[in-house]
């Protein structure tokens, strides 16, 4: 689940004020000549957003759950990437514990310079904002599978066009994101933060403990049809740096038409956590329109295959894929 901050509970967990009246900003962005990177094809991420939905829905505890990490980890070590599960348990607002995994894939391990890139791989276990069968898991088909689709073409066009020695890359999925109390809750429990669960889990347990990263970047609702990506709130503050370049790279590219130079609400994502308890500078791009919210889809049986778009995968992974190899 993610959510924006109208919740007084984030200020309590110092992440920062909320941004209730915050007015949009429009930003013009020069574009630049970039180096050459390895072509990112949207064919394969649709393929690879299709695999996982065939999984059935990622629920922890599920079948699907499990048959989907192992096929990410195994994919992985196939590319040539060092892969680490990071278990952990966690309470659900529900009283429920869970058994989790946080999968970590490295590339150049060795490189003292390097990015993070992370989505999430569970999907939501209530179609909570639907009018029909609440009770049953979402196929999350963009709200999930799209973000780690997206790192895996990453993964497999960087096997065929290797970085500079001196960079390494952290491809990081996190477990357990998409949980949090039914949008339609009468009462809430605010002693704590009920979804991101795996990024709140690694921002105060890292995978190696002196980790850090140059920059982060959070790829979250990245294949819908007509999405477009905002300037988010939390990734003004903390990475503003990285969040100008990023849609710089986009616009340079032939892809400003997604990604939109206009301010957006904070977000309470994965990223909020690597930024304020990781001190990771990490954005976040996420469909979320400053005046409409999330899509229509978000968190309904609605987010299943017929809503991706092949063109929305190549806009997020191409620009993503443009950034990295300009280190």
């Amino acid at each position: 689940m993610k959510n924006n901050l109208g919740w007084s509970l984030f200020a309590l967990l110092l992440l920062l004020a909320a941004c209730s009246g915050e007015k949009s900003n429009e930003t013009k962005t020069e574009t630049v000549e970039l180096k050459p990177y390895p072509n990112f094809q949207a064919d394969s991420a649709f393929a690879f957003v299709k695999k996982q939905v065939d999984f059935g829905p990622r629920v922890p505890g599920t079948l699907g759950h499990a048959a989907t990490k192992a096929w990410i980890q195994e994919t992985l070590e196939e590319y040539g990437w060092s892969v680490q599960q990071q278990d952990f348990q966690a309470q659900t607002y529900d009283g429920l514990t869970w058994d989790l995994t946080n999968l970590i894939a490295s590339y150049n391990p060795q490189a003292r310079k390097r990015i993070l890139l992370a989505a999430h791989w569970d999907t939501r276990r209530i179609a909570d904002k639907d009018t029909v069968s609440t009770a049953k898991p979402i196929d999350g088909a963009n709200d999930g599978a799209s973000g780690v689709a997206v790192l895996m073409e990453i993964a497999r066009s960087i096997s065929s066009q290797p970085l500079p020695a001196e960079v390494g890359i952290d491809l990081i999925f996190f477990d357990g994101e998409d949980d949090g109390e039914p949008e339609n809750a009468v009462t809430r429990d605010n002693s704590q933060i009920w979804w991101c669960h795996g990024s709140q889990y690694w921002s105060k347990n890292k995978h190696l403990p002196n980790y850090s990263a140059y920059y982060g970047i959070l790829v979250d609702l990245v294949g819908g049809k007509n999405a477009r990506f905002y300037r988010e709130g939390y990734s003004r503050k903390f990475a503003n740096g990285i969040l100008s370049k990023v849609w710089g790279y986009a616009a340079s590219i032939g892809h400003s038409a997604y990604f939109i130079q206009q301010d957006a609400p904070e977000i309470l994502d994965d990223h909020a956590f690597v930024n304020e308890w990781a001190g990771i500078p990490t954005i976040d791009i996420i469909d979320y329109s400053p005046n409409l919210g999330f899509g229509a889809y978000h968190h309904t049986h609605r987010d299943n295959l017929t809503g991706i778009d092949s063109r929305t995968l190549q806009a997020v992974g191409e620009t993503v894929l443009a950034t990295i190899y300009q280190e």
